[in-house]
């Protein structure tokens, strides 16, 4: 049976599905405060005329979008809201977390469930990991990373190429005609990314394009099939003329790519984190990296570190080095 694989990190909780030893999902939360499932009194800083729609200040001062709003709610009042949308990053713009009023009269102010938490409402068992456990290693995580980062995954006679944009994320097909046996074979390759790189909300599928209805209705049937033995619940538009098909499913966080895209040097550290929590030997812990990966380790980082591994901490900022090619290492000088 599928098992999630659940390791907290320092900054960064990571999840993984495990079918026979192969990723089958993935999820990473980086412990935002208002994430899906948060619950808080908010005040009302904006009510658009003729609509349920506003802005709410949360506790904290951040603001967020808000939707079904009761009507005898107005400016400046206080209500309790639920978060169903987390904040998102995207090029060039910042999309602000979203929520809605909570609606229930009993609902009290509680933070945003763990990622465990999440998890075990899934059904599959869930299991913590230590931190020098490796089973993320042998399953493969640092593929998974590496696909996240390029976008770029290989199937069987071609290539997906996923763009994260901010109107969808957009999945390319790439490779040598004949185009229908090139768009049947990356259609389990899509359903088995979406879950594994953790995307959802929009997303568009430009297919290679088809010279008959028939060829559309069969990758239409395929994609039906390969999304429902993933689990995937959404709804999609039927492949057009020109090869493109719109899935549309709930969007509660960032995914994988969207989380290395936009935000590459908090990525970068987080695993230098995980890396410097692994080290053996004696001494202090060095860590080697580029000056915006060690600049996104923020105090209370560096000094959970410093907790779990009972080691002083130093830095050593290189401009050389790629975002993701930082180390740490014991050193007695």
């Amino acid at each position: 049976m599928p098992e999630w694989l659940v390791e907290p990190g320092i900054g960064e909780d990571r999840a993984i599905l495990v079918d026979h030893g192969t990723i089958v999902a993935a999820r990473v939360c980086w412990r935002e405060p208002w994430r899906a499932g948060a619950v808080s009194v908010a005040r009302l800083d904006h009510r658009y005329p003729g609509s349920k729609r506003g802005a709410v200040h949360m506790p904290d001062g951040t603001i967020a979008t808000i939707d079904a709003l009761p009507a005898d709610v107005t400016h400046g009042a206080t209500l309790m809201v639920r978060i169903t949308r987390a904040a998102l990053a995207e090029q060039g713009r910042f999309k602000l977390a979203q929520c809605r009023a909570a609606g229930d009269a009993a609902a009290a102010p509680a933070p945003a469930p763990s990622l465990a938490e999440t998890l075990a409402q899934t059904g599959s068992p869930v299991r913590i990991l230590g931190g020098l456990d490796r089973s993320f290693d042998e399953a493969g995580w640092d593929d998974l990373i590496e696909q996240a980062q390029t976008g770029a995954i290989d199937f069987p006679g071609g290539r997906l190429t996923i763009s994260p944009t901010p109107a969808m994320t957009l999945i390319d097909i790439d490779g040598p005609p004949p185009l229908l046996p090139l768009a049947l074979a990356s259609v389990p390759a899509i359903a088995r990314t979406l879950a594994r790189l953790d995307i959802a909300g929009s997303v568009g599928i430009d297919f290679p394009g088809q010279d008959t209805r028939a060829d559309r209705q069969a990758i239409d049937l395929a994609l039906d099939a390969a999304l429902a033995a993933t689990g995937w619940h959404g709804e999609r538009t039927g492949m057009n003329g020109f090869g493109f098909v719109q899935l549309i499913t709930r969007l509660e966080r960032a995914s994988l790519v969207a989380r290395l895209a936009f935000h590459p040097a908090r990525a970068a550290a987080h695993a230098l984190l995980r890396q410097a929590e692994r080290v053996a030997g004696p001494g202090t812990l060095m860590l080697v990296a580029h000056p915006a990966v060690l600049a996104a380790i923020a105090p209370p980082l560096e000094a959970e570190l410093a907790r779990r591994t009972g080691r002083l901490v130093r830095k050593d900022p290189r401009n050389t080095l790629a975002l993701h090619a930082g180390f740490a290492q014991a050193t007695t000088s």
